[in-house]
């Protein structure tokens, strides 16, 4: 029954878009999409807020939840922006736009959501001699942007692309990170919300999913004790999680179950902050395990742990672009005991941050949004 239903709405979107490829093609048009999240940010904010509407008609397509079933008006409503926009903008994969006939002189932009190269993804994760269908997904991208050069070839093998079409521009969601201004406005706007974190020095757990698909992410809650951290750290610390988005739609879902009502005071959750960057900022020590976090966490300069504790099962069933030793610029943990520790007394190794930083954020600096533009519309 679900790919009868599957089917059904794949033939309705290509009769939509066979329909609107009559009308005219709008060369000023912009559409701005997203089935990833219900309000802008990150990449897509920052490229909406420097586009200007005296040149372009900016169209704006948001919804936090691809999985969740769209009225015929709204596919009706998709395919015409999409057909008939000159340029299209996205931060992920979007199914509609694998399904599509691309037009002539028609752009679509793929400013992706992780910096850096850790997880392979698309075409990357496959034999190149067979294109299964599960990965047509990044079909049609005419440019997309990196956040150094060393790893163009990344995102050119995963989106199947010409790497000539891929540029390091640097992305421009981490422009914030060198605006001294901006950070502390984020700050004080953080500290007047939550006035109970002032003087704490903050952790934020940021891990990625565990699973093969969004629909089945999970984390292994068993690994993260709660009670030991509460006990093993001094009232000068809070502790914030921030979970995959695929996880906390599980959770909320009540597809997993997760309770922190008997740790209140110490942890909070914050998965509903769509955008991590300015929890970064407020954030004293950060623990991560695969997720790209990693490469934005860089520019900010502070200690970083990764919590570890299935890195040979990860890497044997998702796969990574380059050794994890190449990841690694802060310590390594792979149980609570050794969490605890390196909280408690974090490394900075100066070697490994500019080795990190120049083949993974080199092109990041401060200027990212500038050059993503001309990159796009031309100078």
């Amino acid at each position: 029954m679900r790919r009868i239903k599957t089917l059904i709405n794949i033939i309705i979107l290509k009769i939509f878009n066979y329909i609107f490829m009559s009308f005219r093609l709008q060369e000023n048009k912009v559409l701005f999409l997203s089935d990833q999240r219900d309000e802008l940010g990150a990449n897509l904010k920052c490229l909406y807020d420097r586009v200007s509407t005296k040149k372009f008609n900016k169209i704006l397509l948001l919804r936090h939840d691809r999985f969740k079933k769209q009225t015929l008006k709204e596919k009706w409503q998709l395919m015409y922006h999409i057909t008939t926009s000159k340029y299209i903008i996205l931060d992920d994969w979007n199914p509609a736009i694998s399904l599509i006939k691309r037009r002539k002189r028609q752009e679509i932009i793929q400013l992706w959501h992780g910096p850096g190269a850790f997880k392979k993804f698309g075409y990357s994760r496959m034999d190149h001699s067979r294109k299964a269908s599960k990965y047509s997904m990044h079909r049609n991208y005419t440019k997309a942007i990196v956040t150094a050069e060393d790893i163009r070839w990344c995102f050119a093998e995963g989106f199947g692309m010409d790497i000539v079409n891929v540029k390091a521009t640097g992305y421009p969601r981490t422009d914030c990170f060198f605006d001294e201004k901006y950070k502390d406005k984020i700050k004080r706007n953080f500290y007047k919300k939550y006035p109970q974190l002032k003087d704490k020095k903050i952790i934020l757990f940021a891990p990625t999913y565990r699973g093969n698909s969004l629909p089945n992410a999970h984390y292994d809650f068993d690994k993260l004790d709660l009670k030991k951290l509460k006990e093993s750290l001094n009232d000068d610390y809070a502790f914030i999680i921030k979970w995959h988005p695929a996880i906390y739609n599980n959770i909320n879902r009540h597809k997993l179950q997760f309770d922190i009502s008997e740790y209140e005071g110490f942890v909070y959750d914050f998965s509903n902050e769509r955008d991590i960057n300015d929890l970064l900022i407020v954030t004293d020590i950060l623990i991560t395990d695969y997720s790209s976090v990693i490469f934005d966490y860089l520019l900010l300069d502070k200690p970083l742990i990764y919590y570890t504790y299935d890195l040979d099962e990860y890497r044997q069933e998702r796969g990574l672009y380059f050794d994890f030793d190449e990841y690694v610029y802060g310590t390594i943990a792979t149980d609570m005991n050794e969490l605890v520790k390196n909280i408690k007394g974090p490394n900075m190794d100066r070697k490994k941050r500019e080795k990190f930083n120049k083949k993974f954020m080199s092109a990041c600096d401060g200027h990212a949004t500038d050059k993503v533009y001309d990159f796009i519309f031309g100078k």
